[in-house]
């Protein structure tokens, strides 16, 4: 993955069509919030079996709702100057703190 290319992609985008005054964080967390219950959206009611039954129609659809998803965390990253790979990597460490694999390993609680 070329992170570079996909933020230089997206702020050009943005620039084109003069939507940075539209940006803020509090607007970019509700867009994200919206996108991430289109994806839920897409699987609500649906059984494994209707899930198996359509699978490639399904992924295609999610692919989709991922992507306008991800757009949003790099948009909020840049209007807010966070690295996501470090904060990807300072937020594992939280994470094994908290969930050490002894502890937890094959466990949903």
């Amino acid at each position: 993955m070329n992170y570079d290319k996909i933020k230089n992609e997206i702020k050009n985008f943005v620039e084109e069509r003069d939507w940075e005054q539209f940006h803020s964080p509090k607007n970019l967390s509700m867009a994200l919030s919206v996108e991430a219950s289109e994806l839920v959206e897409i699987f609500q009611w649906q059984t494994q079996d209707e899930y198996q039954k359509n699978e490639e129609k399904v992924v295609n659809v999610v692919k989709d709702e991922v992507a306008d998803i991800f757009y949003y965390v790099v948009r909020m990253c840049q209007k807010m100057n966070i690295d996501l790979e470090n904060a990807l990597f300072e937020k594992m460490k939280k994470n094994k703190q908290k969930y050490p694999a002894d502890k937890v390993k094959g466990k949903s609680t």
